[in-house]
């Protein structure tokens, strides 16, 4: 098993259908996607498609031949692994050259859209896309804001036998602190259907990191498939009783709650405030999932 960096644009003309297959031709790329089976590969994206730089990592499940056209394959990739970064790493670092030391230092392109990378490239990357932030936002309820061993410095040097990283990558406990603060970040603090702004003496935000389809049902931890609600709001989101459409608006379901509480928990316009940042939106698959499996409407 060998760690790699996955090229994805969404300019691209391959059926990646990001958080459940990478699209390649086999010609250029099947013996290096082959050897990351079992193991963990990075998300990268170029200015063309976007310009988010390293910003997710997830595991290699298998390779499957696409059934329409020899030529291509499908990594296909286990969905409940994948974590969003809470920082967006840039391909280059000023002053200290490329996250991967494959690449060219004069900061020169490369276009191999799958590269193998060592571990202690992994870990460097990872480091970086995971450090903590440590704002007003990302500040959990309770308890001490403290980055976990490993995450703390971006540029710290690990060995490569050393496997602290992909522990923690597998950990329900720090995925369930890394989702929170990117949500929460994402969303300023604050309820997406209520609008409340709600902070403790601390000036610790209130709101709480929703998965919309949840970690019991294989969903990934990202700040796509996140709300930032209210508690109340959240047990109502959790068990059916409001849910979004594509356009936003919040759907409640039929007498579940009548209009005086309504009124109290939800935007007078019923309709989700987004993140500024469109790349934190939710994705509308993971939307639709919540209607046609958990909404009672």
């Amino acid at each position: 098993m060998v760690k790699a960096v996955f090229i994805q644009s969404s300019h691209s003309g391959y059926d990646d259908q990001p958080g459940k297959a990478y699209h390649f031709p086999k010609k250029h790329y099947l013996s290096r996607v082959e050897q990351t089976v079992g193991d963990w590969v990075i998300f990268y994206e170029g200015r063309r498609g976007g310009g988010k730089g390293y910003h997710s990592v997830q595991r290699v499940l298998q390779v499957q031949d696409d059934p329409k056209d020899p030529a291509l394959a499908y990594a296909l990739l286990d969905t409940a692994s994948e974590l969003s970064f809470e920082n967006f790493v840039p391909r280059w670092v000023e002053g200290q050259g490329p996250y991967e030391t494959g690449l060219p230092r004069s900061r020169g392109s490369n276009t191999s859209a799958v590269r193998l990378i060592s571990d202690a490239d992994f870990a460097r990357i990872i480091n970086a896309g995971l450090a903590a932030r440590e704002e007003p936002n990302a500040i959990p309820r309770t308890g001490d804001f403290t980055a976990e061993p490993g995450f703390a410095e971006a540029q710290t040097v690990f060995e490569p036998q050393d496997q602290v990283r992909e522990m923690l990558l597998s950990q329900r406990a720090f995925r369930d602190r890394s989702f929170a603060r990117q949500v929460k970040h994402a969303y300023g603090g604050r309820c997406s259907m209520s609008g409340l702004e709600l902070r403790n003496g601390g000036g610790r935000p209130e709101v709480e990191a929703a998965h919309i389809v949840p970690v019991s049902e294989r969903g990934p931890d990202t700040v796509r498939n996140g709300l930032a609600l209210s508690g109340t709001v959240h047990w109502m989101f959790d068990r059916g009783l409001l849910s979004i459409s594509d356009d936003n608006e919040v759907l409640v379901a039929r007498q579940a709650v009548d209009e005086a509480t309504l009124a109290r928990l939800l935007l007078p316009d019923r309709r989700l405030i987004e993140p500024v940042n469109p790349a934190f939106k939710p994705h509308k698959s993971y939307l639709r999932w919540h209607r046609e499996n958990v909404f009672k409407g």
